[in-house]
């Protein structure tokens, strides 16, 4: 029996009965819910947010955090918009969005990592920058006009099936981020570095370099948002993903992933990501405005946070306990 004890304590298998049970009270909300276009529309909808989620895993996992994530894919929307409208392919606004996402993260990761200043204020000083300089760039036009197989990476389905296209981008990088973290040497470098980062560099991790490299995974996988996400909207426009650290936070903490850094699972988050996708798209059904949606992410989010912290307040003085009783080495 103490492995069943053992599985069911872990936050991943409590995450899976709150998605029942989001299935269960949004079947009451609307007799929609459980229709396949419905959670087509769900999956799609919420998919921009779970992409940029996979690198604000790892940045978490370290310590870092990364706020600026709506303003780069805003900034990379904008980047789009402009080459469109000068008279280039698709193909080259989308390019030309993935090296600005990549730019963006760079500037972020080489303040941090090698002006070693606080992620945190960092990335709250460039969310106003990059969203700021989208805005003098496309002020209040929007650019439209996509080909039909563009958009249909935003919502468009997989035919003779409700699976969303953009679900399949998001699978196949999930797998590979998951792998990363979880299969590999590097992956478990970044626990370290979240867990003790002198002592990670002194075992010969380069810890700045890993950090850089993931604020500029952080930016490109925000570029590939903002590709989803235009072609979602059938629109770019500089005020593009406003507000949207705040689901994707959310989840890699509801994931289960320490804000602290070293502890984590991509699974936690996958599944963290179904529960936000589910619950908002029920409160829309109910007729729940999306002000209402935020107040209630924002609640969830500050919820997790008291959850994780008190039960790090009643870890650590069970722990001091275990090696108070623990033998100490034998005394002359």
């Amino acid at each position: 029996m103490d492995w069943l004890r053992g599985s069911l304590a872990r936050w991943e298998v409590f995450l899976l009965f709150v998605l029942v049970a989001t299935f269960a009270c949004g079947a009451q909300v609307s007799q929609y819910f459980l229709r396949s276009s419905n959670i087509s529309i769900a999956l799609a909808g919420m998919t921009p947010a779970a992409i940029v989620a996979l690198p604000m895993t790892l940045i978490i996992v370290t310590g870092e955090i990364d706020i600026s994530v709506g303003s780069i894919v805003g900034l990379c929307a904008t980047s789009m918009a402009v080459c469109l409208e000068h008279g280039l392919p698709v193909g080259g606004a989308i390019f030309s969005g993935i090296l600005v996402g990549m730019l963006a993260g760079f500037i972020n990761g080489i303040i941090v990592a090698y002006g070693a200043l606080p992620s945190l204020v960092v990335t709250i000083g460039t969310l106003a920058l990059y969203r700021g300089v989208a805005q003098i760039i496309l002020q209040e036009r929007g650019v439209s006009g996509f080909p039909e197989w563009y958009q249909n990476i935003g919502f468009g389905t997989i035919d003779g099936t409700p699976i969303p296209w953009s679900s399949i981008i998001f699978v196949l990088f999930f797998t590979g981020f998951a792998v990363f973290l979880h299969r590999t040497h590097w992956g478990r470098a970044l626990y370290a570095i979240g867990n003790n980062r002198e002592a990670t560099r002194f075992s010969g991790i380069n810890v700045k370099r890993t950090i850089l490299c993931l604020f500029v995974a952080s930016g490109a996988m925000s570029s590939l948002a903002a590709i989803v996400l235009t072609a979602y909207l059938a629109s770019a426009r500089s005020d593009t993903a406003i507000g949207l650290e705040l689901p994707v936070i959310t989840a890699v903490v509801l994931g289960g992933v320490n804000i602290f850094g070293g502890s984590g699972t991509m699974a936690g988050v996958l599944i963290a990501l179904l529960v936000l996708a589910f619950v908002q798209n029920a409160l829309g059904l109910a007729g729940v405005t999306p002000e209402g949606q935020q107040i209630v992410t924002g609640a969830v989010l500050i919820v997790t946070l008291i959850v994780f912290g008190a039960s790090e307040i009643i870890r650590k003085p069970r722990a001091t306990l275990w090696r108070a009783r623990a033998p100490g080495p034998a005394r002359d």
